[in-house]
């Protein structure tokens, strides 16, 4: 796939959809990885004494799994300028199984001076919105 085109794109128009499938065994190897190892990540008797509905997926993961739709359309990560998000519900991770977020991007914005574009993203899980505002800018 090549790289974008500023000329191409149009406000609205869907650059990428994807669905990522996430279970337990993803979430204990981000915990190892970044260092976060709340037991609300992973020991389900935990999460539900803190009143959560069970485990949950860690927001950065989260988030990082849903700009990964936006960096492999872009094919450089580096061309992303700026990134943000609001955690709107928790993504709950069964066991055993997997769960689904389905992440739709589409043009928001088109910058002609700055030949940027504010990709909006919908993330969602079970019919929810996870993230609220997830917007990325992107040099083209």
């Amino acid at each position: 796939m090549s790289a974008p085109n500023f000329s191409d794109l149009t406000k609205g128009q869907e650059i990428a959809h994807r669905t990522i499938e996430v279970d337990r065994a993803a979430l204990v190897r981000y915990a190892g990885a970044s260092g976060d190892r709340n037991p609300i990540h992973w020991n389900e008797r935990f999460a539900l004494e803190v009143g959560l509905p069970g485990v949950i997926a860690h927001g950065m993961w989260t988030m990082g799994s849903v700009i990964n739709v936006v960096s492999d359309w872009l094919g450089d990560p580096g061309k992303i300028r700026s990134y943000t998000v609001r955690f709107t519900r928790p993504v709950e991770v069964p066991d055993p199984g997997t769960v689904s977020i389905d992440v739709v991007a589409k043009v928001g914005a088109l910058d002609e001076e700055a030949q940027t574009a504010r990709i909006d993203l919908t993330a969602t899980c079970d019919g929810a919105r996870i993230l609220g505002k997830a917007q990325a800018v992107v040099a083209l």
